[in-house]
């Protein structure tokens, strides 16, 4: 199947114009007429404005700082920071083998390069860890944009890297570093390698891999990685999936060979998640339950409303009916509907992949519209649905986190006391940014809070909506400025 037959006109309208090579242009490939194309239309792809779409959640990360969730700290930025300085708060997982150390390496290495360079302060470093994030995400959205593409021609990939870089959720998630926003992008590189018709044995290596590490990222992939196993085997494309077992099978190995370096056994952070999470009620115990119906909310107002149609016109209209983006969130969601822990970050790759179904079935309706003021009314209602879909409901508490930053900078800080929040809450040491020691309390009478008056290396006090702050002054602590909704104080 190729792209001229992969999105036919829908049953009783005209067939879409397409572009046709000028003469002496036949059989010249697409990209060889791209380099005789003015350099502005040449920058005009969906691919390379998947570049810029990307940079905007990299970006807003690191201007506002905070966490979505304390995993975005405790489970890789953190244990990163750690084996960079030596130094470090470790979570239950890390001392009990539920994690692999894939992600936190990687940034390792970025942090390393960093200290070799002199960039340590805290917010210069949380820019250099956007940078791979960045790259991850732009690759994504490129292969969300192909896959779109693939399904609906030219307007399909535009309409897919739009609906995905101006969804409130892509641009909260996709700049943090949570297993949810890296296995989503994965994901959509995964999906595109494996929908293509040509270079069967790279697609298939490239598929594989993609999936292993989505799954390597988050075990919680393990779903939407079989649904794309289970895709190209409903295709019957036997090579390309014999090829993708290759790439996955590698990926495998490389996760048993860091786990037997780390936990002394292969697979053993594979087998103490699924005891914990799936062979047990450990999850369910730990961090709570919810209905089945949990995530009906979050998927009507984070998923744009004109998404429900657009998917079931590509089922009519579109060849293949479902997508492998299509059949991913699909036993995703139900995999999550089936498991009793819930949270509202691990929806984030279903919404991300059905806005990635639906975007062709979207360009479909669209180029069989007969007049222009149509299809650019049509386009500009669904991204105005696009942009006033819900946002993630977090506080990201990106003052506090700025706050800390701000009042560990300088020199003479010699300990810092975080009132009106928790541990998990905090920043780490990531954020500190120096071996000093800190505290977390709620109230002027926890144990914390005490220590800390009668220790004068606690110098700096971040605390949030003036929480005990008669009480700081009363013990010589001067307001020294404030962040949003915190207030720094020193003595």
């Amino acid at each position: 199947m190729t792209d001229a037959d992969a999105a036919p006109s829908p049953p009783g309208r005209p067939e879409p114009d397409r572009p046709e090579a000028g003469p002496g242009l036949e059989g010249i490939p697409p990209s060889e007429l791209a380099l005789e194309a003015p350099t502005w239309r040449r920058w005009a792809t969906p691919e390379r404005w998947a570049l810029v779409l990307a940079l905007v959640p990299a970006v807003s990360a690191v201007a506002v700082l905070g966490r979505l969730h304390p995993d975005e700290v405790y489970q890789f930025l953190e244990p990163a920071y750690a084996r960079v300085h030596g130094y470090g708060v470790l979570a239950w997982e890390w001392k009990s083998g539920l994690r692999n150390w894939a992600v936190p390496l990687v940034l390792a290495a970025v942090l390393r390069v960093g200290s070799w360079l002199g960039l340590t302060d805290p917010w210069i470093t949380r820019g250099l860890v956007a940078v791979p994030l960045w790259a991850l995400q732009a690759w994504g959205l490129a292969s969300a944009a192909r896959l779109g593409r693939r399904r609906a021609g030219a307007l399909g990939g535009w309409v897919t890297v739009f609906a995905l870089g101006f969804l409130p959720v892509f641009v909260v998630f996709a700049g943090r570093t949570l297993g949810e926003a890296l296995s989503a992008a994965l994901l959509l590189v995964a999906a595109d390698a494996l929908s293509r018709e040509e270079r069967t044995r790279d697609s298939g290596l490239l598929g594989g891999a993609a999936l292993g590490l989505a799954f390597v990222v988050r075990y919680g992939s393990l779903p939407a990685m079989a649904a794309g196993l289970a895709w190209v085997a409903a295709r019957r494309r036997w090579t390309l999936l014999g090829w993708a077992a290759v790439g996955l099978g590698a990926v495998f190995l490389a996760l048993g060979a860091l786990d037997w370096a780390s936990w002394g056994t292969p697979w053993h952070s594979v087998r103490a998640w699924f005891s914990f999470n799936v062979g047990s009620s450990g999850a369910a115990q730990t961090f709570g339950a919810e209905p089945p119906g949990y995530y009906w909310p979050y998927l009507w107002t984070q998923v744009p409303l004109w998404v429900w149609p657009a998917l079931v016109l590509g089922v009519a209209w579109l060849r293949p009916r479902v997508g492998v983006a299509g059949a991913m969130a699909v036993l995703m969601l139900a995999a999550l509907l089936w498991t009793t822990h819930k949270e509202e970050r691990f929806l984030y790759p279903v919404v991300v992949l059905l806005v990635a179904e639906a975007g062709p079935g979207l360009a479909a309706f669209l180029e069989g519209l007969r007049a222009t003021w149509q299809r650019v009314g049509l386009a500009a209602a669904a991204l105005g649905l696009t942009v006033l879909s819900a946002r993630p409901d977090r506080d990201l508490r990106g003052d506090q986190f700025r706050a800390i930053v701000k009042a560990a900078r300088p020199a003479e800080v010699t300990g810092l006391l975080i009132v009106n929040e928790g541990l998990w809450g905090s920043g780490g040491y990531f954020y500190i940014g120096k071996h000093i020691p800190w505290l977390t309390c709620d109230w002027p009478h926890d144990p914390a809070f005490q220590i800390a008056m009668r220790d004068t290396r606690f110098n700096r006090v971040v605390t949030f909506e003036g929480r005990a702050l008669a009480e700081l002054q009363a013990a010589g602590f001067k307001v020294l400025g404030q962040e949003g909704r915190e207030t720094i104080l020193g003595r």
